[in-house]
């Protein structure tokens, strides 16, 4: 799950964080099928967690992108996923920040707003990443 380079220097002017609760991850738990027990022995918490909103859309720089590998001989099909995230500025100042992805084989990756301006410390901002998959099924 994910990739990258760290820079650990870095953590101490990190530019933007994704904000995410500890509920938040308790939900992607939820979304991956494990139990009560199974997340209780995870989380070492006995916090009323509940599953009514499980989500594998976790606010995190990386994403999760769930496949259907169903299909019949020489077919294809696609699948779109969209999520978006949250991040918040913590940098100096008025900054920047603009995307670049590298789109897997067989995949479009879209962002908007491709640039993420930021007046002043602090502000939040959001964007929207969608991911069309094109699978293709041969016998």
């Amino acid at each position: 799950m994910g990739e990258g380079q760290i820079d650990p220097n870095r953590v101490l002017d990190p530019g933007l964080i994704y904000d995410a609760t500890p509920k938040d991850y308790v939900n992607l738990l939820y979304a991956m099928n494990l139990n009560k027990t199974q997340i209780l022995a995870i989380t070492k918490s006995s916090s009323g967690y509940n599953c009514s909103n499980p989500s594998s859309d976790l606010n995190y720089p990386s994403f999760i992108a769930l496949y259907n590998s169903t299909g019949t001989a020489n077919m294809s099909t696609s699948m779109v996923q969209k999520n978006q995230r949250t991040v918040t500025s913590v940098g100096k100042g008025s900054t920047s920040y603009k995307a670049e992805v590298t789109a897997p084989e067989g995949s479009v990756v879209q962002i908007t707003p491709e640039r993420l301006v930021f007046a002043k410390k602090y502000k939040k901002k959001s964007y929207t990443f969608t991911i069309k998959y094109i699978a293709f099924y041969y016998c």
